[in-house]
């Protein structure tokens, strides 16, 4: 099946204290947009990607990625205001004829190969997949006054991680729903879910963490400087 890449690039590094957008700050001597989208070159599973970025930064991207994935056919889009519309842009470059539409965030450098493999068939099946792993911490449900309301049954809840992965059609259909009604949630297996598809939930991988904080990005570092790799 004929499958192409979103990558969710758009965010700029606020939370990491830095000037710039995230995916171009420095992990370990490359930009982190190099290495997120090594996990998905090294594999040869996906045809085309297609990077949705702030476009203020769109000539530094193409640089930087012409430079270190010269094979790789690689479309750049201009990000919208918030995610949701960032990756609802990516997704009108879509090649016609793609059967899988697998969406990542530019900030999740490491996450395995075996978990993208898997949630790729997962979404050919099931016409839609997403990566998580169960909550270890009890989630406290708190009121604007930090007053605890509610613990939610620890067994229920997941983290949820990308890549997320759908037929094309269907997050196709989610986003344009959702644009007219003027829907929005931080990502879309739940936009997909909330448009009345089923979305199956395949495990992801604790490593697979979101970059976005100061700390996040020194693990970062200290993981790749101790020789990491992920084969799984």
């Amino acid at each position: 099946m004929k499958t192409q890449l979103v990558i969710a690039a758009a965010g700029m590094g606020v939370r990491l204290g830095r000037a710039q957008p995230k995916a171009l700050v420095g992990l370990a001597g490359q930009p982190m947009i190099v290495r997120t989208l090594m996990r998905f070159e090294s594999m040869g599973l996906v045809d085309r990607a297609i990077v949705v970025v702030p476009g203020d930064y769109q000539a530094v991207f193409e640089e930087t990625l012409a430079e270190a994935y010269p094979a790789v056919s690689l479309v750049f889009v201009r990000g919208g205001a918030q995610r949701q519309e960032s990756v609802r842009r990516g997704l009108t470059c879509l090649d016609p004829a793609t059967d899988i539409a697998v969406i990542h965030d530019a900030a999740r450098p490491f996450v395995p190969e075996r978990a993208i493999r898997k949630v790729c068939v997962t979404a050919a099946g099931e016409g839609a997949a997403t990566m998580a792993i169960p909550c270890s911490d009890t989630i406290l449900e708190v009121d604007e006054e930090n007053r605890l309301l509610d613990t939610p049954d620890r067994q229920r809840l997941w983290t949820c991680q990308t890549p997320q992965a759908f037929r094309v059609p269907v997050i196709q259909e989610a986003h344009e729903r959702a644009l007219r009604q003027g829907f929005a949630v931080t990502d879309d297996a739940s936009l997909a879910r909330w448009a009345g598809y089923e979305v199956r939930v395949v495990m992801g991988s604790p490593l697979n963490f979101k970059i976005t904080k100061p700390e996040d990005l020194m693990l970062a570092e200290r993981m790749l400087q101790g020789g990491w790799s992920c084969t799984e």
